[in-house]
Parts: C-alpha cells; structure tokens; sequence
C-alpha cells in the first residue's frame, strides 16, 4: 500500500500520529513517501524524522519504509506563480507533482491523505477499489460540493483533496496533472490545490462519506477522519480549527477520547522527531 504526505518540518506532528492510527488498523506493508521541498522559508522534512519514521513503521511490518522525496527541482522549474501568496504553504500542491518524480511515476497507484487525518479501520476496501478508466477516487467536500459544480449545474461532484486515491498510470495518460500545475501557474484559485485538482481530473469515482469524514465528530462506520477546518455559527461564526496532535482541543473542543491510546504512543514517541 503505498500513502503519500506533502509538507515541510512544520507537519512532522501531524504525519507522525497519523502514521500511528495507520499502523493500528493496517499491519499489511507499507509504503509511505514524504513529498517536500527546499525553497524560500519552507523548512523541509528533517532526515532524523524521516529515519526515525522509517524505524517505526518496521516494527510493525519488516518490509514497510518510509522515505523522502526532494521535490524542490520539480517544483522550481513549473512554479505555481500566481498562488504563491495564498493561505497556505507551498508544499500544499506537491501532490500535483507526483507525475514528475520517477520514485512516485512508476507506481500503480498512491493514497494522499493529508497530515491531519485519522484513520479508524482497515484502508484495504477503499484502497483496493476498482480504478480502471478512472483518474481518482475521493469524497465530496463537506463545503465546497454546494457551491463547485464541473459536470452539470446541479451535480455534485467537487471532492475534498484531503484523502484521494490516485491511479497514477491513468493521470499520467490524460496529463491531468500537468492541466492541474497549469492551472496553479496561470490562474489564481481559492483552495489553489484542491481547485486545480478538481478542474483536471475528468474521470472520478465519489467515494461514500467514511471514507473521508470532514464533520468534527467521526460516526460509527468512519475509516478515515480528517480534522478539517470547521464553520461553526452558534454563538457567533467562527472557524473552527482543531488538529489530532492538538490533544487537549480534541478533549475539550470536541470531545473525543477514542484516539487516546494513538495519543498516548504519540506523546511518548514526539520528542524523536
């Protein structure tokens, strides 16, 4: 099972206990990739993270790794000019790269999750779906499927890029993710990545809810938890960020305890990274 995190140093918390609740429920091999970059501010992913990362998926399966991908020279040849300047860093569209770094273009397929996401079951019946014809696999977005529609006015078909399944050989073919670094360098987009993704790829299959649940709270069936930002309006609007390695906003905020045994390996593991 190969799984890919795009960020710099600044994410190591998230990766790590996102790793952890990966380990728990999966205990096949694992590939992980760490995707990052060396450019301006951007603090890379430090080599002691990534070996320490490595040691641990190990000791739940031999043949498990974790490695890096310097993605600086792919990503300084076809910058994203002209969203450069937006909320979020740079290395938030490393993923639309992956086409370009040999280690990542040679596989059959890849699942981007992004650093805070919590996984509560098996990934085999999610990662294993029929991907023939089909670009990527993910799940709308909590938010923005009401407002984005790229096939038919009233379809709801804008995914949420937190969690997406990627048949690589198949992107590769359309070019979908060059269209979608096109994109980033002509235009200027609110959610630059996930938009650019959403416009590129045009065959997608939607996956049901559980398998990239964007509410606060996790439901009954929920593989995949991803702590995105919330809108709360009561008793005034605000966004609501709360992220898994952010313990006691977990507790207090939203009021779960279940990753508490994950939290518990976490806080004894963090110093390491």
């Amino acid at each position: 099972m190969n799984i890919l995190y795009c960020g710099d140093k600044g994410i190591a918390r998230g990766v790590l206990v996102s790793i952890l609740s990966i380990l728990k429920h999966n205990k096949g091999v694992l590939h992980f990739y760490l995707m990052t970059i060396k450019y301006e501010n951007v603090e890379p992913f430090e080599e002691k993270t990534v070996k320490f990362l490595d040691e641990l998926v190990k000791k739940t399966n031999a043949r498990s790794f974790v490695i890096l991908i310097d993605a600086t020279e792919v990503f300084t040849k076809n910058l994203p000019k002209k969203n450069m300047g937006s909320y979020f860093t740079p290395c938030s569209m490393l993923r639309l790269y992956l086409d370009k770094v040999p280690e990542l273009a040679k596989l059959d397929r890849i699942l981007y999750l992004d650093y805070d996401v919590m996984c509560r079951r098996s990934l085999k019946d999610f990662y294993e779906i029929n991907l023939d014809g089909v670009e990527a696999a993910g799940v709308l977005d909590i938010y923005g499927r009401r407002f984005y529609h790229y096939h038919g006015l009233f379809k709801q078909d804008y995914m949420n890029s937190g969690v997406m399944l990627f048949n690589i050989p198949e992107c590769i073919k359309t070019k979908m993710f060059e269209k979608a670094v096109s994109l980033c360098m002509k235009r200027w987009m609110m959610l630059a990545d996930q938009a650019a993704l959403n416009k590129s790829i045009e065959r997608r299959k939607l996956m049901p809810r559980k398998y990239n649940e964007q509410g606060e709270r996790p439901r009954e069936d929920t593989v995949l938890h991803h702590f995105s930002n919330n809108f709360k309006f009561w008793p005034y609007f605000r966004v609501q960020k709360v992220k898994p390695f952010e313990i006691d906003k977990v507790h207090k905020v939203l009021k779960i305890t279940e990753y508490d045994d994950i939290f518990d390996e976490y806080n004894k593991l963090k110093d390491n990274l």
